[in-house]
Parts: C-alpha cells; sequence; structure tokens
C-alpha cells in the first residue's frame, strides 16, 4: 500500500489539476496530440477595460524573521494600453512617488487622482497601514522546544522551522441557497536558500528541494482557506496551508526567505469548461486513463529489455572494439606526459624571476607613501601659516580640501570667517567672566531694591512721627507752604525721622524686606537679563578695541599670502600623486602577474602530475578493457536479472494505480455537484479581488503580494 504521505500529494494533485480548469494533467494525457496551431488565437493574460487601462500591483512586505510586519510598500503600474492623456485612479496610498517618469496628477475626491499621463504608463509607489488579506507567521523550534529566531541564531541541534499562512480575506456567497462565508482563494509560494555548511538532513513538507551542492533550495506551496472554501474531508483530501521545514543545523544563521501570495492561479479558472458534473467526471476520469498510459509504459519498458538482452551479442563485439582503442590511447597518454614535463619546468622558472620582482613592491610602496606623507606636512605647515583652519592633508582628502579652498578664496567670504573666528575667541573670553559680572550686576540691583525699600520705610516712619505731633503728611506739607510750620519745627521733625531711621530694628525691617524683594522672580529674571546686556556689551566695545582689529587685519593679511602659494602647492602635490597612483598601478600589476604565474606553475605542475596519471590510467583502461572483454559473459546475466526487476515495477505500478489513485478518485467522488459550486463561487470571488490599495471601478486589475522576512545572524 501507498504511504499516507504519497496520498497527500496526490490528493492536492488531484486538486490544482481541477483548480486549473483540467490543463496539464500529466504527459501521458497528451501523447500523440499535435501542438497548436498557430494561427490559433492565445487567451490574453489580462483583460482589459473598456478604456484599456489595467492596474498592475505588487505590495512589498518587510518583515522580522518572525513574520511580523515592519513596513508595506506598494508599487502600481497603470498600463496605459490607449495612450490616454489623463487617468483617473483609486488608491489608498500614501507618500506617492513616481518611479519611472516625471508625470505628475491632481487630487480629485478622498483617495481619487488623475494622473497627466501623457500617453504614458504610469509607474508609482508608495506606503499604506492596512491589513493584509494574508498573514505570514514564522515560529522555530529547537530540538523540539519553541525557540524565539534571536536566540537561535548561531545554536546547533535539530530545527523546525513552519510557515503559518492565514487567510483573512472572507466574502459571502450563496452555495446552494445559503449564505456562508468562503475565502478570497490565494496561492502562497516560499522559497529559502539553506548554506550546506549549516544545514543538513533537510526534509519540507508540501515542498520540494534542490541542493546544488553548496545550497539547499527549499520551495513550498499552500493554500489558505482553501481546504474549508471546498468543505473537503481533510481525512480524504488534505490541501496544505502551511510549510514545514526541518533540517540538522550547526551554528545556525538563515538568509531572508521571500514568499508570494497570488489569487492569479483561480483568477485564471475557466469555470466555463466545468458546466456540469459530467465534466469533473471526465477531468478525473482523464487521470485514470494517465495512469493506465503510465502502466503500459512499464510494459514498454520490460519489452526494450528483451530487446536489449537480444542485442547483447553486438554489445560483446562493440567491446572488442573498445579494447583495441584504449592500447591506442594508452601511446597518445605517453607522449603527453613527456611534453607536459617540459611545461611544469619552464613555468617554474617564470615563477621564480617574478617572485623576486614582487618581492620589492613594499618597498617601493612604502617608500613612494613615505614621501608623499612628508609633502603633506609640509602642506599643512604652510597653510597653518596662513591663517586658514582646514582638515588635514592626507593622501585621500588633499585634493577636495585644496580644491574647496581655491574656489571659495572670496574676499566678503574671508573677511566674514575671520571676523567669526574673532568673535567666537572675543564671546570665550567674557564668557569666562559670566560669573564675575553676575555677582557685579546683583551687587548694582541690590544697591537700587535697597534704596527703594529704605524709601518706602522712611515714608512710613514720617507717617507715624507726623502724626504723633497731630499731623499728617498732607496737612505737614500744607503748613509747610503756608509758613504754618516754620523750619526749626520742620528740623525737628526730620531730626525725629532721622533718630528712628537708625533703629536697629527699622535697618533690620529694611534688611529683610531688601532680601525678600532680591528672592522675586522678576528681580531674578531682571539680574538675568542685565547680566546678559552687560555681556553683550562687553563683546561689543571688546571686537571695537584696536587689538581686535588688528588681529583681524593681520589674519586677512596672512590668510591672502597663503593663498597665492596653494595652487602651487596643489599642483606639485597632484604631480607627485600622479607618480604615486602609477607605482602603486605597477606594483599591483606586479603581483597580479606573480600570482598568475604561480597559478600557472601549479596548473603545469597539475598538468604533468595529471598527464602521469592519465597514462597510468589508460593503462589501467587498457587492463580493463581486455577484462571487460573476457567479463561480457556476465553482462547477459546482468541484463536477464533488469529484465526480471522491470516486470517487478510494471506489477508495481499497476498496483499503484489500484490502491493509490483509485482510492483517490473515491475520496472525490460524491458529491461533484455541490463542489463544482464552490469553484466557481471562488473563482468569482478571486476575479473581483484586483487590487489592495484600491482601484478605479472602470479599471481591471491584478494584485500580487512579495514578503521578506529578516535573516537571522549573530
Amino acid at each position: 500500500m501507498i504511504t499516507s504521505k504519497i496520498k497527500r500529494i496526490c490528493a492536492a494533485a488531484v486538486c490544482c489539476t481541477m483548480l486549473l480548469g483540467g490543463v496539464g494533467a500529466s504527459w501521458a494525457m497528451n501523447a500523440g496530440k499535435k501542438p497548436q496551431a498557430e494561427t490559433e488565437k492565445k487567451p490574453e493574460t489580462a483583460a482589459k477595460t473598456a478604456d484599456g487601462i489595467v492596474k498592475d500591483e505588487t505590495v512589498y512586505v518587510l518583515t522580522e524573521a518572525d513574520g511580523s510586519v515592519q513596513k508595506i510598500i506598494v508599487s502600481d503600474w497603470l498600463k496605459n494600453t490607449v495612450g490616454s492623456t489623463s487617468v483617473l485612479d483609486q488608491s489608498e496610498l500614501t507618500n506617492i512617488e513616481n518611479t519611472k517618469g516625471d508625470e505628475s496628477f491632481t487630487e480629485k475626491g478622498k483617495n481619487m487622482r488623475v494622473w497627466d499621463a501623457q500617453g504614458n504608463d504610469i509607474y508609482y509607489q508608495g506606503d499604506i497601514q492596512k491589513e493584509l488579506p494574508v498573514k505570514l507567521s514564522v515560529s522555530y523550534q529547537l530540538d523540539g522546544k519553541a525557540i524565539s529566531p534571536q536566540q537561535l541564531a548561531g545554536k546547533s541541534g535539530r530545527v523546525t522551522i513552519r510557515f503559518d499562512y492565514q487567510n483573512n480575506l472572507y466574502q459571502t456567497v450563496e452555495i446552494d441557497g445559503k449564505k456562508e462565508k468562503m475565502a478570497v482563494p490565494f496561492a502562497v509560494l516560499t522559497g529559502m536558500l539553506l548554506d550546506n555548511e549549516v544545514f543538513s538532513n533537510v526534509d519540507v513538507s508540501g515542498g520540494r528541494l534542490i541542493n546544488d551542492g553548496s545550497r539547499t533550495i527549499v520551495a513550498g506551496i499552500a493554500f489558505p482557506g482553501l481546504q474549508n472554501s471546498l468543505k473537503m474531508d481533510g481525512e480524504k483530501l488534505e490541501i496544505p496551508d502551511y510549510i514545514e521545514v526541518n533540517a540538522d543545523v550547526k551554528n545556525f544563521r538563515m538568509e531572508n526567505t521571500v514568499t508570494i501570495a497570488t489569487n492569479q492561479v483561480f483568477s485564471r479558472l475557466d469555470t466555463e469548461k466545468l458546466d456540469s458534473e459530467e465534466d469533473l467526471t471526465d477531468l478525473l476520469g482523464d487521470l485514470t486513463d494517465a495512469m493506465a498510459q503510465l502502466t503500459d509504459g512499464s510494459s514498454q519498458l520490460y519489452d526494450g529489455l528483451c530487446t536489449l538482452l537480444d542485442k547483447s551479442g553486438e554489445l560483446v563485439d562493440g567491446v572488442n572494439e573498445l579494447s583495441d582503442g584504449a592500447g591506442k590511447l594508452k601511446d597518445g597518454a605517453q607522449e603527453l606526459d613527456a611534453g607536459a614535463s617540459e611545461l611544469s619546468a619552464g613555468t617554474a622558472t617564470l615563477a621564480k624571476g617574478l617572485d623576486q620582482l614582487a618581492d620589492n613592491n613594499d618597498t617601493l610602496t612604502a617608500g613612494a607613501r613615505q614621501v608623499f606623507s612628508s609633502l603633506l606636512d609640509m602642506a599643512n605647515t604652510q597653510l597653518a601659516a596662513a591663517g586658514l583652519s582646514l582638515p588635514k592633508l592626507t593622501i585621500e582628502n588633499y585634493s577636495q580640501v585644496l580644491s574647496g579652498v581655491l574656489s571659495s578664496a572670496d574676499p566678503d567670504q574671508m573677511l566674514g570667517q575671520v571676523q567669526d573666528a574673532a568673535l567666537d575667541k572675543v564671546t570665550q573670553q567674557v564668557e569666562e567672566r559670566q560669573e564675575e559680572i553676575k555677582e557685579a550686576v546683583t551687587e548694582a540691583v541690590r544697591q537700587q531694591v535697597a534704596q527703594q525699600v529704605t524709601a518706602a520705610v522712611r515714608d512710613t516712619v514720617k507717617t507715624q512721627v507726623l502724626a504723633s505731633q497731630g499731623l499728617t503728611p498732607e496737612t505737614f506739607e500744607a503748613g509747610v507752604a503756608s509758613g504754618m510750620v516754620n523750619s526749626d519745627q520742620q528740623a525737628a521733625i526730620e531730626a525725629a525721622i532721622e533718630t528712628q531711621m537708625e533703629d536697629p530694628g527699622i535697618k533690620g525691617t529694611i534688611g529683610v524686606q531688601t532680601d525678600a524683594q532680591m528672592a522675586k522672580p522678576e528681580t531674578e529674571e531682571l539680574i538675568a537679563q542685565k547680566t546678559k546686556e552687560q555681556i553683550d556689551l562687553l563683546i561689543q566695545q571688546a571686537m571695537g578695541s584696536s587689538d581686535v582689529q588688528d588681529q583681524i587685519s593681520s589674519a586677512l593679511d596672512q590668510a591672502a599670502s597663503g593663498l597665492s602659494s596653494i595652487a602651487a602647492l596643489k599642483a606639485q602635490l597632484d604631480s607627485y600623486n600622479t607618480f604615486y597612483t602609477g607605482l602603486i598601478q605597477y606594483t599591483s600589476g606586479v603581483s597580479t602577474a606573480q600570482g598568475g604565474a604561480e597559478a600557472l606553475r601549479k596548473g603545469a605542475g597539475k598538468l604533468a602530475s595529471g598527464a602521469a596519471q592519465l597514462y597510468e590510467g589508460t593503462c589501467e583502461l587498457y587492463k580493463g578493457t581486455v577484462q571487460l572483454k573476457d567479463g561480457a559473459p556476465t553482462l547477459v546475466d546482468g541484463v536477464t536479472q533488469l529484465k526480471d526487476g522491470a516486470r517487478k515495477l510494471s506489477d508495481g505500478i499497476k498496483e499503484f494505480d489500484e490502491k493509490g489513485v483509485q482510492k483517490i478518485l473515491d475520496a472525490v467522488d460524491g458529491d461533484l455537484g455541490g463542489l463544482l459550486e464552490r469553484i466557481r463561487a471562488m473563482a468569482d470571488l478571486s476575479k473581483d479581488y484586483k487590487s489592495f490599495s484600491g482601484i478605479a471601478d472602470e479599471m481591471d486589475g491584478q494584485v500580487k503580494f512579495i514578503y521578506r522576512t529578516g535573516s537571522v545572524k549573530e
């Protein structure tokens, strides 16, 4: 009996055959048929709308190694097949950028844009925040235990990597007169490149492996949501919605994986060719016929081996001729051996001479670089003397730096640079005294505050003294004005006020109020403002001083005198750089020639060794053909045994047809009408889904999703 795994693979093949409209069932089904005539009309790859605009959309999904989405980029191609001057497009994308031309667009309502196409196709891309129709999740296990991709990096053991695909795009359809949800069908293909130094003993569920010697290519396919949409019994027909890869790994690391999700397989399903249950029955019958033809082919293999047995006599005659030819080959190999020895000796002499020449490469290049460095040190000294603050010149940057100085040698710009440098220096010097300036300003403000507080306290004391004399400030001022209060009385009142102002309590009150006023935020802000004003004033005074102005004039004179020699300096450095570059190329050429000569020497040595081995081999071949000639009768016995094995193969294919394919047919049989209706509904859903980001009503379109997971490395 065939294994359950083979049953699942065959069942998936049957399902895919039905979904694709019965095209390409097997090579046996098309045996003997003529190719389609060139005059026949071929189906179009994409439908055209009335105005000839088709949107071809590719959605790039960048994810972490576990499938979590990092960014979604949508690339759209508006195929302007009729050369329209303007194209109306609908899209939810943001940050739209024309990627191939200069055509622009104007907004027209929500998510609507009118492209000034000028008869051209439009290529653009943009960003979007939207749930994907197919969610990709990647999980990892090490020796049967779940592990994150970050923790897995660098580990060794038996690893399981599982790609799960969740179809999130559902629509309501009518099946057998009842409403139910059905997933828009997607075919999902995941590809991986596994380094054979890291991965071994690889197997994959629902896919294939190709090993090119250094890498193992893994390709798997799944159909998320299709099992439920077709209402297929999983025990009879299992349609995969995940891919699982198992392997032994050493120091785990894995590059990016790529997954493609598309509904185009189902959009192109020709349901018109499946009008009835009879069409489905005929399709499954074709598969049965194909198995019958395969069984006939195995029988033909048996008949062919019988013919081979009959022709074994002619094979014996050919072996005799092979023996004669092997003798001649042995003589020619002997002559090749002698010539290869002479070539090996000559290439050894050439390699020795180039080795001696290459030994001086490092000395030459080191000396030339030392001279170049000395020239650059002198140049740096000259530039500093000219008053220019430039990056230190090196072999790599000298040309760019000096060219920049020469191209920007503008008097106004030089004056600005020198003045800026002087201002920076003066500002630094003044700001170093900031605390000292702030203390002086604070003391000045405190004196002002103390004067204000003292005046206020004096007014209060004066009011109290006048009150003791039965006066108020107003009646006192009126009395002084009318002469009713004479000068002696005024002097007595002033003396009384001054006596109280000298009282320690009054002075204490003045101090407390002064401290309170100094602690207020507005006073602190005043101090900060006055400090900044004083700093700005000192900087302005310093910049206007004769010393600073003399320094600026001196710096300008030095810069002007230095510029006159920079051009000559660059010319000298360029001249030496030409020599230095040529020397590097020469020594590199010598090294390359040395390597080539060494490779030639080794190759010639291998050729000589190989020629010797070839001669020895031809001698062995000659001996072997003699033995083959003597053993020809045994060959006849072997072909007889092979014939018996072909008979067993034929019987085995018959058993596969009876026990494998017939069981698959039995699993599908019984509800072909319901299956046909679901296939039609599924095809209609796929054809209706034309875009992820949005599409105008008058447009046709198609969309595919490309997921790239992040790599896993230490």
